[in-house]
């Protein structure tokens, strides 16, 4: 089943190439049964690694280590199954801004647009090191050219990105290639075999070094978050929606992925006292300065990205914790950031939809003029802060609680400014969304006025109900499924 989920959307991607050029109605149709079709596996798919444990599939039968493995355990199920359902939803409002954005170009976009969905979910199924390095780099192709669609300065900001991309996917080869020297296999179950054997520690702390900052610079951890503010700003609105909640969490993953399958949860560097501050006091760092820089922004969507930099550092250093409570609070902020991030780049797409500005200055009396608009983002902005019942309060109470549990009184103290920080962001666009007078900014624009279309607005409203569900279903999703992922030796 799992295969399948993978090639729905690749094939669709094709289809649409072909169908889309014909007529933009084959479009739709298209993407979202492919999406729904994935989607349905992948809960499947979760509720049998749940029921049965996790497994393994060969692709063309060619056994391991030589042939291509995927490997799906409860984390995997856990990852392709919000790979998926972010993309449905994220599809069904990238539809109607791509037709108002790019028209006549709707079925190259989207091809793009399967063909990185497609390279997300098998990221978070390989078990294959060099595998992953190509998959990596479809996402990231892909990601330059829908980011370059935009309007602008997005050929500038895509440019910059694919600099940055190329970097970080340097990095990471050469350290693959230095494990590949090592102990000739790419596979990584049989490098994590080999590896504990090997009396060379200099040349695997090299590779793994090389694989960190390879994943870091990929996933925009502070300062190496240069090229994402204008990437994701300038992109246009239906790629940032579901380029935004997935590219940097699962790069997170696949950094937990490296860490703990290709090396070992008892891998001297990994459980190294040094070396675990200085990561958890870089990620500390990390997150003060990208919350203060997300301060001067006037720009809705540039706010949010600079916001989501620091939500890059909230996972890293509560992964590198090295203990049961951060990391089940950093898989368990992956899952709640995607859903938080979804919905408030839902709700940014809406509001972009109507008053064709995302300038706090064209926020003014939002609240009376697109009502369900902005109670779905007022659910975003409370769970981003960390408000009880959402969810975004439940991981960020892990990650304290993970804090406090390793000593790292520099990491609490940089997530409770933080949450002030993201209180003070979101409190100013409520102000100026509800209290401030319309006064000559009526959003009348070509779009027209009020809510949304349906297709926008019905993926924001079921997004925001999501942040609710996964704050009340927190107990039972860490139960049954976070606590099956953790790491050997990693009990909460």
């Amino acid at each position: 089943m799992h295969l399948y989920i993978l090639a729905a959307p690749l094939l669709s991607a094709f289809a649409v190439n072909l169908l889309g050029r014909v007529s933009r109605a084959w479009i739709g149709p298209l993407i979202l049964a492919a999406l729904g079709f994935s989607t349905f596996g992948a809960l499947l798919t979760l509720l049998r690694v749940l029921r049965d444990g996790a497994y393994r599939y060969t692709v063309g039968n060619w056994q391991a280590p030589y042939g291509i493995e995927l490997v799906i355990d409860p984390l995997s199920a856990l990852m392709l199954l919000l790979v998926s359902s972010v993309a449905l939803l994220a599809t069904c409002s990238a539809l109607k801004s791509v037709q108002n954005e790019l028209p006549g170009r709707e079925h190259l976009f989207f091809t793009l647009y399967m063909i990185l969905v497609a390279g997300l979910l098998g990221l978070v199924q390989t078990g294959d090191a060099f595998n992953l390095y190509v998959l990596l780099e479809i996402t990231a192709i892909t990601t330059y050219g829908l980011i370059a669609m935009g309007s602008d300065r997005a050929p500038l900001a895509s440019f910059n990105y694919i600099i940055m991309g190329s970097i970080g996917a340097c990095f990471y080869l050469l350290g693959v290639g230095y494990l590949y020297i090592l102990t000739g296999t790419l596979n990584m179950a049989d490098i994590a075999g080999i590896l504990p054997g090997l009396n060379a520690p200099a040349a695997v702390a090299t590779a793994f070094a090389f694989l960190m900052v390879g994943l870091w610079v990929k996933m925009a951890l502070f300062p190496l978050h240069v090229w994402l503010p204008n990437a994701y700003s300038q992109a246009p609105t239906g790629a940032g929606v579901m380029i935004a909640p997935l590219m940097t969490k699962v790069t997170v993953y696949l950094m937990i992925r490296v860490m703990f399958s290709i090396f070992s949860p008892g891998y001297e560097f990994i459980q190294h006292a040094g070396v675990q501050s200085l990561i958890v006091w870089a990620a500390s760092l990390a997150i003060l300065c990208a919350s203060s820089l997300a301060l001067a922004q006037r720009d809705l969507r540039r706010m949010l990205t600079y916001i989501l930099v620091a939500e890059v550092a909230y996972m890293v250093g509560g992964v590198w914790l090295a203990n049961g409570t951060g990391m089940t609070g950093a898989i368990l902020h992956i899952v709640n950031d995607a859903m938080m991030t979804l919905c408030l780049f839902l709700a940014a797409a809406a509001i972009l939809y109507r008053t064709g500005s995302l300038e706090f200055d064209r926020l003014h009396g939002l609240y009376r003029r697109m009502p369900l608009t902005m109670a779905a983002f007022t659910v975003g902005a409370l769970s981003m802060i960390g408000v009880p019942p959402t969810c975004g309060f439940f991981s960020k109470w892990y990650l304290i609680l993970g804090a406090v549990r390793a000593g790292h009184w520099e990491f609490m103290t940089a997530l409770l400014i933080s949450s002030l920080i993201n209180a003070v962001l979101f409190f100013r666009i409520m102000e100026l969304a509800y209290f401030q007078p319309v006064a000559g900014l009526q959003a009348t624009t070509q779009q027209g006025s009020g809510e949304a279309p349906l297709p926008m607005l019905s993926p924001l409203l079921i997004s925001a109900i999501a942040l609710l569900a996964l704050g009340f279903g927190c107990g039972p999703l860490i139960e049954n499924v976070i606590r099956l992922a953790l790491p050997p030796g990693f009990a909460p």
